[in-house]
C-alpha cells in the first residue's frame, strides 16, 4: 500500500531512508558519500516524485520504490 511520506514525522522518514541507504549491497558508484548526503539524495528523489514509499502489512515493513512515469 502506498503511503504519503509527507505525513510521516521527519524522524520517522529519516529512519526509513537511513535503513534503506545502509542496506548491504547498496551501491552509489565510485564516489564515496556520507550518510547525510545519501539521505538527502533519497529525500530529494521522494520530493521530486521519482521515488515512492509503500508499506507491506504482512511483513510490517516499509519500502522505497521507483515510481513509474
Amino acid at each position: 500500500m502506498e503511503i504519503p511520506w509527507q505525513k510521516l514525522s521527519d524522524d520517522a522518514l529519516t529512519a526509513i531512508i537511513e535503513e534503506f541507504v545502509t542496506r548491504e549491497g547498496t551501491e552509489y558508484g565510485a564516489r564515496e558519500r556520507s550518510l547525510a548526503q545519501k539521505v538527502a539524495e533519497v529525500r530529494a528523489q521522494l520530493q521530486s516524485g521519482k521515488l515512492g514509499l509503500s508499506h507491506d502489512s504482512s511483513s510490517g515493513t516499509c519500502q522505497l520504490h521507483v515510481k513509474q512515469p
